[in-house]
């Protein structure tokens, strides 16, 4: 008999490649098994007909085979061609088959096939799906009740983590587990113990539409919980960070005021309310942690140069992290030409930089010359010296993982002040959940004179009318960026590749200057590029999305993005932010692939109504969930088991009044359901 404190390594046919596997995502015991929850229902229990099929849905079908066709493009593909009584059409793709497979796939047996539906060329497909010969005497693929689907990582495939789940729910029936929230249980909900069983095994008669838009009492009950352990878990953080000692800067105005008339523009109310309370900060004896978020646009930078000035003003060194050499750059020589003038040295430090250089730069950080260090991740490696770093800012700060920040500020005497800024606007349900350790002050208008960015959506047969509004942007003196998402071509995804594009514009543009930009490229040749193409050198810039933070270019009037079909929300935003920066009428065109899927749609749609970032980052939330917005390093919320920011939002104001229950009772309660959803520390389990 197990215990649910057993660690996995002990079930039957769990080796230690497999253990390795699942420690990766957290799971160390069975406990932790019981724990992973499905993340969707598969629905195998009625049959859908083809006119109510949704693409981008899952289906069950039953249908006959009309023939068998064997392809042979760069990839040998099986093609399954199927139909139903009124004539309406399935195709089923396989790219990887063997030839016993299409001998048992004969015209006119009667298949069952589930799988997600796709538009096609020819109309509706599915590719790779679970099968059934119906004909043949196979079990049918319909079930009494929905199966569950769990998250995997590489190398574990299904049935062997439902296998080991069903033995972690077979343990939980033969013990107890401790149960944080018994007063949930007195207003109508199940226990913990009954709401993972129905969740890891639905009943017949349970809700099958509950289930599957997660809106059963027994999710609730889950979902209810883990975010009281997600909310438990940063407001430890914030108490824990206010307990801290940081050095209390003396709030003056004499850089600041110098700065502000070197300017020759007001700051915005938004602008000039978040710098004051970044000084409230800082004047603090506690530990600055606040997020500064604006749209593209914004002047996030500019509130970042005045906290720095602070810093300065009371004899701190400022480290600003950027996650790109390109945005490091340009952060560079952007402060440089605010903080020169006031008699302040500024240092860069980047991988990229000769030896010479860095030991020139590293001497300026070390002696406290450089009052503003400006770098990638080269900030925090071992042979950075800060004389006296008093203040920390990270821009963009969902690309940096929390232990990156950390590192940095670890380099100080005492913890420093910190600042992180992003320009992809977070959800306010969202920043009080996955930034509830920090403050926040939004900059939510632009700069006066800024004119809104008109997009467009054209098809890609439509190049020729691109064509002629490049021709005319850049006889107007004005230049362009056209973004492609490949770098190599590829036939499946139909996206063409920059290298292709760099061709194409320059022999139907042989007048204008095109150059070619992208990831593959070494650090000194994308900066050269940048120089050139911010010095007006350069009419058209084809890239792949390496610019799409931050580059900062004014003369440039025109964005146009290939096979935009492909990219979220909040990237094509930011791509789209390139441009509207001068003075002049900006145009983005979003140029797709058809057929487009309702999502795409969506998508598109909600880019030409709007150039505001909240809302915008609402519907990418919407669309994408919590995980994909903040990125894979971020930790906690991005993982989450069972919750769901967007979906769960209805459940917030519960979810606060248990959390601040749970704040009430004893720490130990509190550090063991952080604990149950969240895996922190995962060498407590390597050992056992």
């Amino acid at each position: 008999m197990h215990s649910l404190d057993d660690p996995i390594i002990s079930l039957n046919g769990l080796g230690p490649k497999a253990q390795e596997k699942l420690n990766s995502i957290g799971i160390y015991n069975l406990e932790h098994l019981l724990f992973h929850l499905p993340n969707r229902y598969q629905n195998k229990t009625h049959f859908t007909s083809l006119d109510q099929a949704q693409v981008g849905g899952e289906i069950l079908v039953e249908l006959s085979i009309d023939r068998i066709e064997e392809v042979a493009t760069r990839q040998r593909q099986l093609l399954c061609y199927l139909s139903d009584e009124n004539n309406r059409t399935l195709l089923l793709r396989f790219f990887h088959f063997n030839q016993y497979q299409k001998q048992q796939l004969i015209r006119g047996e009667l298949i069952q096939c589930f799988g997600e539906l796709k538009i096609g060329r020819d109309g509706l497909e599915i590719h790779h799906p679970e099968y059934r010969l119906i004909s043949k005497g196979q079990p049918t693929l319909i079930e009494k009740t929905l199966s569950p689907i769990y998250p995997l990582t590489a190398g574990i495939h299904q049935p062997q983590i439902k296998k080991w789940v069903n033995i972690a729910v077979e343990t939980l029936q033969q013990t107890d587990l401790f149960d944080y929230f018994e007063n949930l249980a007195k207003n109508s909900m199940p226990t913990l113990k009954q709401a993972l069983y129905t969740l890891h095994h639905p009943k017949i008669d349970d809700n099958i539409d509950q289930i599957a838009n997660f809106r059963h009492i027994s999710q609730q009950r889950l979902i209810i919980e883990e975010l009281c352990a997600q909310q438990l878990s940063l407001l430890k953080l914030k108490n824990e960070r206010k307990q801290k000692i940081s050095n209390i800067f003396k709030i003056s105005q004499k850089f600041s005021n110098q700065l502000s008339s070197n300017l020759g523009f007001d700051l915005t109310t938004a602008q000039q309310r978040s710098v004051n309370e970044i000084n409230a900060d800082l004047g603090s004896s506690h530990p600055m942690l606040r997020l500064l978020q604006g749209d593209v646009g914004s002047g996030k930078t500019i509130v970042a140069v005045f906290a720095c000035l602070q810093a300065v003003e009371n004899g701190f060194q400022s480290a600003v992290m950027a996650p790109t050499e390109i945005l490091a750059h340009q952060h560079f020589h952007g402060f440089n030409d605010y903080l020169q003038p006031l008699g302040i040295r500024t240092a860069l430090l980047t991988g990229s930089q000769n030896a010479a250089e860095r030991q020139a730069q590293l001497a300026l950080v070390d002696s406290g010359e450089a009052q503003v260090i400006i770098g990638t991740h080269a900030l925090f490696q071992k042979a950075v010296n800060f004389n006296k770093l008093g203040l920390v800012i990270i821009d963009e700060q969902h690309k940096f993982g929390v232990h990156q920040r950390l590192s940095l500020a670890q380099k100080a005497h005492n913890t420093p002040h910190q600042l992180v800024m992003t320009a992809t606007p977070i959800p306010r349900s969202l920043t009080m959940s996955a930034y509830a350790d920090l403050d926040s002050s939004i900059i939510d208008e632009l700069p006066p004179g800024r004119s809104p960015v008109q997009t467009i959506a054209l098809a890609n047969n439509k190049k020729d009318k691109v064509l002629d509004k490049i021709k005319q942007v850049c006889a107007e003196g004005n230049q362009v960026y056209w973004v492609c998402t490949l770098i190599e071509e590829s036939e499946v995804l139909r996206a063409e590749s920059a290298t292709n594009t760099h061709q194409y514009l320059q022999e139907n543009l042989p007048e204008l200057s095109v150059v070619l930009i992208h990831g593959k490229m070494n650090k000194e040749e994308k900066s050269d590029i940048m120089a050139q193409f911010s010095d007006g050198k350069i009419h058209i810039l084809v890239a792949t999305t390496v610019i799409e933070v931050g580059v900062n270019v004014p003369n440039a009037s025109l964005m146009v993005i290939e096979n935009s079909e492909r990219l979220g929300l909040a990237q094509l935003h930011q791509l789209r932010g390139r441009v509207g920066r001068g003075f002049d009428a900006s145009i983005c065109i979003l140029m797709y692939q058809p057929p487009l899927s309702n999502n795409a749609i969506e998508r598109l749609d909600i880019l030409r109504q709007t150039n505001d970032g909240f809302k915008i980052a609402n519907k990418d939330l919407e669309l994408r969930g919590p995980g994909e917005i903040l990125g894979t390093q971020q930790t906690g919320i991005a993982d989450m088991k069972i919750a769901n920011i967007v979906r769960d939002g209805y459940l917030l104001k519960q979810v606060n009044y248990y959390a601040e229950q749970l704040l009430q009772n004893n720490e130990k309660n509190q550090q063991a359901l952080i604990n149950r959803w969240i895996t922190h520390d995962k060498t407590q389990y390597a050992n056992t």
